[in-house]
């Protein structure tokens, strides 16, 4: 098994994003959540562990992030549902005026 920072190419192996065709998702399955993310928490690795103000600002900043990515997605969902119904009545009209001998 190749390092973790080793490319799925330098490793003869396909990338699982790449077979499916869709963009990188942790081995978590779905999405991560931006809830999962200010839950998150770390264990203690000894005397000289991480900083827990540090980590959890860093968490904060992260799920902010992931917040405004899935308000962006959900507006251009909004979007293209908006575009498609246009384009909809659009193709309709249309069809009814060739249909009426109407150009």
């Amino acid at each position: 098994m190749g390092e973790p920072w080793e490319s799925h190419a330098e490793s003869g192996r396909p990338d699982a994003a790449e077979a499916r065709g869709t963009a990188y998702r942790s081995a978590v399955p779905g999405p991560l959540r931006p809830w999962q993310v200010r839950g998150k928490l770390f264990t203690p690795r000894g005397r000289h562990g991480v900083d827990a103000a540090e980590v959890r600002h860093f968490l904060d900043r992260v799920a902010d992030d992931l917040t405004a990515c899935y308000a962006e997605v959900a507006r251009a969902h909004a979007e293209n549902d908006r575009i498609k119904t246009a384009l909809r009545q659009w193709q309709s009209e249309l069809a009814r005026r060739e249909l009426a001998g109407i150009r």
